[in-house]
């Protein structure tokens, strides 16, 4: 794997020369976060109106898609958002896909991925399940992007506050682990699940930065 940028604290990077195309690159968190709760909601309505599904089926299918979403996060983290770079044209649709937060992690402007494509993405994905699964693909996709919608405000808050001294602070370490290693582990976001599963937990590498967080902590108190 390619040395990552280093983090810079502050500032932003521009991405396209075409105004249009540079704008529709960013997006500010409230903007995803409303649209996939919403698109949620309506598909719970419509397979509540439509479908025959029992209210403990509905709300299984929904458990399962939401349980689905964390396998799926950490599998695109890892393998898509880390791609190898071995080539010109995979270096720069890395940076361009996730490089670019690695080196500018407070840019809030670039915390979640582009409302235009993630929508895409979502609605190919429901008309996927829809084939797939039938009437349960509503409630499936309903779980899926509301676990998707909490990954996304779970990000934004590592990355635009502090840690909290709760229980809370755990993801806060876990992540900063991650782009302060050079994305080599600790893939998982919104759950830590996945990187035990396999393997890509760094242990020593999280009681350093839990030794790390706390000396600063102790500082600002002093």
């Amino acid at each position: 794997m390619e040395t990552a940028p280093k983090p810079q604290q502050k500032g932003t990077k521009k991405l396209f020369n075409n105004p249009v195309i540079e704008k529709l690159s960013r997006t500010h968190i409230a903007v995803p976060l409303l649209l996939f709760f919403v698109y949620s909601a309506v598909l719970l309505y419509w397979s509540a109106q439509q479908t025959s599904l029992s209210l403990g089926i509905s709300v299984g299918m929904f458990a399962i898609g939401f349980f689905v979403f964390t396998w799926v996060e950490y599998q695109v983290h890892r393998h898509i958002f880390h791609m190898g770079t071995h080539t010109t044209w995979r270096k720069k649709a890395q940076y361009l896909i996730h490089g670019v937060h690695h080196e500018f992690p407070k840019d809030k402007d670039r915390l979640a991925m582009p409302p235009l494509a993630s929508l895409t993405i979502a609605t190919l994905l429901l008309l996927l399940c829809r084939w797939l699964m039938g009437d349960y693909g509503f409630t499936f996709m309903a779980g899926f992007m509301v676990s998707y919608a909490s990954y996304l405000w779970v990000h934004y808050l590592i990355h635009a506050y502090p840690p909290p001294n709760n229980f809370l602070r755990i993801w806060w370490i876990n992540h900063s682990i991650h782009h302060y290693k050079n994305g080599t582990g600790v893939f998982g976001v919104s759950s830590p699940l996945w990187d035990y599963l396999y393997g890509t937990m760094k242990i020593d590498d999280r009681r350093a930065q839990t030794d790390r967080i706390a000396e600063s902590d102790s500082k600002k108190a002093a």
